[in-house]
């Protein structure tokens, strides 16, 4: 298997920033525990505005909430097919990102940078996608966040892989 370059990453990162042109209609399943709350509210904001149809999941408020029931909330939108894709933001986004996985159907991945966000999809299909929240500004959100609402899956190589989490999954319960 050969890791993406950063030159890889960054020819595919420009490519797709300058020709962002949001489709009308894509759903996104958005969610957060309390540590991404105030995040999630201005992810909300970018992501209308550029286009996406949203379903906040909550949290709406500060008070805390348990993570494993907002990416799970996140991640069966996503697995019905409810949400075209889904983004969940915890305070580290490790622990969403393993509940958003117990979903079948479902590949969330944690990524906190263009390289992560751009192998996500384009090597691994993922369709969730979490973030720890005190790492990211807003700006720096939003903009991770489209490139990965707005980077296609590759096929080819990869789907042989896919197809073998999916087999993973299958034979597991």
């Amino acid at each position: 298997m050969s890791a993406v370059t950063e030159e890889e990453v960054r020819r595919i990162v420009e490519a797709i920033v300058s020709k962002i042109d949001v489709p009308s209609g894509k759903r996104v399943a958005l969610g957060s525990d309390h540590g991404g709350f105030e995040l999630k509210n201005e992810l909300k904001k970018g992501l209308s505005a550029a286009g996406f149809e949203i379903t906040d999941v909550g949290t709406h408020s500060k008070e805390p909430v348990d993570y494993p029931d907002i990416a799970g909330a996140v991640a069966k939108l996503v697995a019905a097919k409810k949400a075209d894709r889904g983004i969940v933001l915890d305070g580290a986004g490790i622990g969403s990102s393993i509940a958003a996985n117990k979903i079948r159907g479902v590949r969330a991945a944690l990524c906190y940078n263009e390289k992560t966000i751009v192998n996500s999809r384009a090597h691994n299909d993922a369709n969730v996608l979490t973030m720890g929240a005190p790492y990211h500004t807003p700006d720096e959100a939003l903009r991770l966040a489209l490139l990965w609402l707005n980077t296609e899956y590759e096929g080819g190589r990869h789907q042989n892989r896919i197809d073998k989490i999916s087999e993973l999954e299958k034979s597991n319960g």
